[in-house]
């Protein structure tokens, strides 16, 4: 088969590595010189440990085995199993951790709750104080600005393989075929739109019910920590936004521990993650009222760094970077991804939300094997 996939992002370039393991060819158009969305501008987390028990964690778990395969082929994806520790400070937010505990999936997460003597001898850098730590061993990570390049790079080599960038698809001009903004025309046995948080122009025309909405969060990096920080790091605010935790426990914190006034009103959470040169990635916020503001604002900077400061008992290096990303989300959260046939030979795939970058490896194998490639 010829396969034409539209977007560069996470999404589209794992359903041009899955049609190419198959033997098929593949042209990838990006409007862009390469990828600049959210497939960079987010934590590089393989994040199993707060999904949705059923087919929302069935995805992920068969993501992270993929990601592991294709992390072993590709190195330069920088993939670490590093696991990922929430460590949390009053008995509320035990509570939560412990019910986790006692979900029927907990074992393919890898729950284990820690003492935070035991947490701090699988993260060491963890000086702060804390009660414990709910430990999830399947969580772990892959370096998101330069993932989508070294794929690429392992593409082209099967020469199978043709990327276009700098060109943005216009028209869908039949069955299979589209035309970009240079006038040439793409033909195949299918097309594929994976085009993230874009979901104007052509994507609208397409599908103009599309029951998908952008979100906008807030990030830093650092420079180098100086050590190495071995696991994922998240807070206790996270129980709030993965729908693991749902229950009677989280009921209980939601009711009787506010978060504080700067993470209420941005709808926060830490993640804190290492990148391979030293640095700390950390967020993040929550703006989900379109249209977005054009800034970033620092009172969620200040908030999420004093929250990775009292975990790490020590100050943060110099920020180095701080931006937004924006991301295509379902409308109804419970689904983990958008597929939907807009005409003849031509799909949109879209709208995994945070899960991008954790499940588009079985969200792109799911697609190749609906299509019969």
């Amino acid at each position: 088969m010829r396969v034409i996939v539209v977007g560069a992002g996470v999404v589209g370039t794992m359903h041009a590595w899955h049609a190419v393991e198959r033997g098929h060819e593949v042209v990838q158009i990006e409007r862009e010189s390469e990828a600049r969305g959210a497939s960079l501008r987010n934590f590089g987390q393989i994040w199993v440990s707060g999904r949705a028990g059923g087919e929302e964690l069935d995805t992920a778990l068969r993501a992270r085995e993929l990601w592991e395969g294709i992390g072993a082929r590709v190195p330069e994806l920088g993939f670490r199993a590093i696991g990922s520790l929430t460590p949390v400070r009053t008995e509320l937010e035990l509570a939560v951790a412990e019910a986790a505990l006692t979900r029927d999936d907990a074992a393919e997460r890898g729950y284990k709750l820690l003492t935070a003597d035991e947490a701090r001898g699988i993260n060491p850098a963890l000086r702060g104080d804390f009660l414990a730590a709910l430990w999830c061993e399947r969580d772990a990570a892959v370096e998101p600005r330069t993932a989508q390049l070294a794929l690429k790079e392992a593409l082209l080599a099967s020469g199978r393989y043709t990327f276009l960038g700098g060109r943005e698809v216009r028209d869908v001009v039949g069955e299979g075929a589209v035309r970009d903004d240079h006038g040439d025309v793409h033909r195949g046995d299918v097309v594929v739109f994976c085009t993230g948080a874009w979901l104007g122009g052509l994507v609208r025309e397409l599908a103009p019910d599309l029951p998908v909405r952008r979100v906008r969060l807030q990030m830093m990096q650092t420079e180098p920590l100086g050590e190495t920080l071995t696991t994922s790091v998240a807070d206790a605010d996270s129980f709030r936004y993965y729908p693991a935790y749902a229950g009677g426990a989280l009921d209980a914190l939601n009711g009787g521990q506010d978060q504080t006034p700067t993470a209420a009103a941005h709808k926060m959470q830490l993640l804190m993650v290492q990148r391979r040169d030293g640095g700390l990635t950390i967020g993040d916020t929550h703006e989900y009222e379109h249209p977005f503001r054009f800034d970033v604002e620092e009172e969620p900077y200040e908030h999420v760094a004093a929250v990775a400061e009292s975990f790490l008992g020590r100050p943060l290096p110099k920020i180095r970077r701080r931006w937004a990303g924006v991301y295509a989300q379902c409308v109804d959260k419970s689904r983990v991804v958008h597929r939907e046939q807009v005409q003849a030979g031509v799909w949109l795939v879209t709208g995994p939300g945070g899960r991008g970058m954790t499940c588009s490896p079985a969200i792109a194998e799911k697609t190749a094997n609906e299509l019969g490639w």
